[in-house]
């Protein structure tokens, strides 16, 4: 009898989880589409104030917040096999907009950017104001290999990667000389390094950039040409979106698995205390290093696919404020939290486009409205949580 009892709470405890990330991914699915499709300032004012309201919830509730982090990791399969059904009908629901469907390329991008900074700044507690570099850095020489020598973007896209990763641990090395602020300003002076060689070399255009980029293709379909799915058309932007989506998950796989490996652990033993961690035998300057070169491998990437998608690149995309954006992202969204970081990039991403209506004063709400979500959430939209072990 007791064990009958105890079966029945335990198949209905499941089915609450289940229910409970139905609800959630679908809200925010809905949510999305809906702060996408808007373009009245009013209605954005209102979204973005639900979302706050949101977020106060969970501050004064912090059992309301557990209970749902609960049924996530109880539904861990559910949830992601529900996420990823949704990001592939997505396009579908947000009616042909082709400004929607380019708001959430550039968002999966930056996305790909702030998880690539947070194996440094959230992990292992290493300020990189030189992501936007790498960056650019992936961007010119996926175009330089396409424009001078014929290589197709699949073959591109993991050459870049290398190569940035190879600039990577370039930076990493001296890097490794310094601490804390003068760690910073190494790695801006590298951005800035960068972004100087790409305005002066005659072989990436200067300040003219490169121009003619051309478009990928996947068994003899051109990603400028609408994407056919089972009879519906989507916009050429859905071959990005798509692809962009794909980045992401393996991006998301890649920051899980490292996060559950050793070298998460010592990235955050270097956070916790770096003298610590080398009494304990951890490779303080190796784990550095690594942490220099993942970041870059996966901007090299997410450079590759920009440049292929907006079929021009000059030095002004890749300026020190891309770097200090990203780094915003990360903090905004939660260090070492890879939900956060990637809400963080979505929403710094999408607000100064939905804040347009405000002209000449739109960064000033953008300024605005991120220091109101930092004093709701101090510690980030969604703060870095505590390791588990024997779930």
């Amino acid at each position: 009898m007791t064990d009958s009892l105890a079966m029945r709470r335990s198949a209905s405890a499941r089915v609450g989880d289940a229910l409970t990330v139905v609800a959630v991914e679908l809200v925010g699915a809905l949510y999305l589409r809906q702060f996408l499709l808007t373009d009245d300032w009013r209605l954005v004012i209102a979204l973005l104030a639900a979302f706050a309201g949101a977020l106060v919830l969970m501050e004064r509730q912090p059992a309301l917040e557990a209970r749902i982090e609960g049924a996530f990791a109880a539904q861990s399969r559910l949830a992601m096999l529900l996420g990823i059904a949704i990001v592939l009908a997505f396009p579908f629901a947000l009616e042909g907009n082709t400004y929607a469907l380019h708001l959430c390329v550039i968002s999966m991008l930056y996305a790909v950017l702030a998880l690539a900074l947070n194996f440094q700044l959230g992990s292992a507690n290493i300020p990189n104001f030189a992501t936007g570099a790498s960056y650019g850095i992936g961007a010119y020489a996926s175009a330089l290999l396409a424009l001078n020598f014929g290589v197709s973007f699949w073959l591109a896209l993991p050459a870049a990667a290398i190569v940035a990763t190879v600039f990577g641990f370039l930076l990493g090395i001296p890097s490794m000389r310094t601490r804390d602020s003068y760690l910073a300003l190494v790695t801006i002076a590298f951005g800035v390094v960068v972004n100087q060689l790409l305005n002066n070399l005659d072989f990436t255009g200067g300040p003219n950039g490169l121009v003619g980029i051309p478009v990928p293709e996947l068994f003899g379909h051109s990603f400028a040409s609408p994407l056919v799915i089972l009879g519906a058309e989507l916009p050429p932007q859905a071959n990005f979106y798509y692809l962009s989506a794909l980045l992401v998950l393996v991006s998301i796989l890649f920051a899980e698995r490292l996060h559950d490996s050793r070298v998460g652990l010592a990235w955050n033993a270097l956070r916790a205390d770096e003298l610590a961690a080398r009494c304990q035998g951890i490779n303080v300057t190796w784990y550095k290093v690594l942490a220099f070169a993942v970041d870059a491998f996966l901007a090299g990437f997410a450079g590759t696919i920009y440049a292929f998608y907006v079929g021009f690149i000059s030095p002004d995309n890749f300026t020190f404020l891309v770097s200090v954006t990203i780094m915003t992202m990360v903090i905004a969204g939660g260090m070492d939290n890879i939900l956060g970081v990637i809400v963080g990039a979505f929403l710094l991403t999408l607000l100064p486009e939905k804040l347009r209506a405000f002209s000449d004063y739109r960064i000033l709400f953008f300024g605005v409205t991120v220091i109101a979500f930092l004093m709701i959430r101090p510690q980030g939209l969604f703060p870095q949580r505590l390791r588990r072990y024997g779930d």
